[in-house]
């Protein structure tokens, strides 16, 4: 189980980073918005047309934006990783995570202490 949530993991790292990518490409997008708008104040409308034209709203690879790149790799892989890893929890260990975590807590702990505690107050 230990390999498979570590593999799990850096598939959610990536996640991240398909995220971070969407949000600057929207930025580098909306930002380039801007720079056209500044381009024609300053006099260089037919630069300014050329930038609109070709990169404002331009897919960033064929046929997409970065949003849909994000949504092919949630429903194609980071879906399906998700859901074999749970499978494979629940038929193993009873659908825990976080095992080796959990062994590391109790290990370093200092038992009886306050903000020590193995679990929250109720849970």
């Amino acid at each position: 189980m230990g390999k498979l949530s570590e593999a799990l993991e850096a598939v959610e790292h990536a996640r991240g980073h398909l995220y971070a990518f969407h949000r600057l490409c929207g930025t580098a997008d909306l930002t380039l918005g801007d720079a056209v708008d500044e381009l024609r104040e300053a006099g260089h409308a037919d630069l300014a047309d050329r930038v609109e034209t070709e990169l404002v709203g331009r897919n960033v690879i064929e046929g997409r934006w970065s949003f849909q790149i994000v949504e092919d790799y949630d429903d194609h892989y980071w879906s399906a990783f998700r859901d074999l890893e749970r499978a494979a929890r629940d038929e193993l260990v009873e659908g825990r995570r976080h095992l080796y975590e959990s062994e590391m807590k109790e290990d370093r702990r200092t038992h009886g202490r306050r903000h020590h505690e193995s679990r929250p107050e109720g849970a």
